[in-house]
């Protein structure tokens, strides 16, 4: 079987399976398989060895079950990063991609800034911030310890041992202030939106994606570790930037102020500490 032969076989069985881009799927997929690139698939149309396309049949038989193509591959881009990434950690997704570069505009004119990440996960923000302020110093917290391991692995990737340290726990875990800022993604799916969620998020951890209440939770919390004029960013769902911008200000938070994504929705909601 050739390399086009492959990618409609492939293509037609995730379509067959209703995911969402089958097409670019099964690139991503055979493009893994023959370690080259989606366009450099292109490039060839040489015959399949038996042990690539067993390989390819068994990555399209998981994405058939909707299995999350990120889960399927091991890994995920992030901004400058690729991140491992398994059911233990959810997907970094481009909306958190404008939190983080929202942070990095907040802390432009600060020197040698300390950052406090509540729930890093696969560790998709506190890296980030690592690797495009390599003056910062970030503490990351999670109260999954399965979902540190992922950010353990992801570190030594980065190789940003000294810059980044993780810590288990709920919310500051114990950390001490004062930090220039506090960035979170908390759990804001509400409970009874998960039965309308795409099959593909249903392979993620609920834990780390539904919830209620959790933007308040760490926006009090970082109240006690922020210097006065500190600043916490939260990652909202949508619609919910007003209520969560009104539940800082009741916190005594200024300047508070919601930042759009790409799609023009309320993303990253800001204020700074008294």
């Amino acid at each position: 079987m050739t390399v086009a032969e492959a990618l409609r076989e492939a293509a037609a069985e995730l379509e067959l399976a209703g995911c969402p881009s089958p097409r670019v799927d099964a690139e991503w997929l055979l493009a893994d398989v023959l370690g080259t690139t989606r366009t450099g698939l292109y490039g060839t149309d040489r015959a399949l060895e038996d042990d690539e396309l067993e390989r390819l049949r068994s990555l399209v038989a998981r994405r058939r079950t909707r299995e999350p193509l990120a889960y399927v591959l091991g890994e995920w881009g992030f901004r400058r990063l690729t991140l491992a990434v398994d059911p233990r950690v959810l997907i970094p997704r481009p909306e958190t991609e404008i939190v983080v570069e929202r942070c990095l505009e907040l802390l432009r004119p600060i020197e040698r800034p300390r950052v406090l990440d509540v729930g890093v996960g696969s560790g998709a923000i506190a890296l980030s911030i690592a690797d495009e302020r390599s003056d910062a110093r970030v503490i990351a917290t999670d109260s999954s310890a399965d979902a540190l391991s992922v950010a353990a692995a992801n570190k030594a990737r980065l190789g940003a041992n000294g810059r980044v340290e993780l810590r288990h726990g709920d919310l500051l875990a114990g950390a001490e202030g004062p930090f220039d800022l506090v960035v979170s993604n908390p759990p804001y799916v509400p409970p009874e939106d998960v039965d309308g969620l795409p099959p593909e998020v249903l392979h993620e951890p609920l834990e780390a994606l539904v919830g209620f209440g959790r933007q308040a939770e760490v926006a009090e919390a970082a109240l006690a570790v922020l210097r006065p004029g500190g600043i916490l960013v939260l990652e909202v769902g949508d619609g919910q930037a007003p209520e969560v911008e009104a539940a800082l200000r009741g916190l005594g938070y200024e300047d508070v102020r919601s930042t759009r994504d790409l799609a023009r929705c309320e993303r990253a909601v800001e204020g700074r500490a008294p």
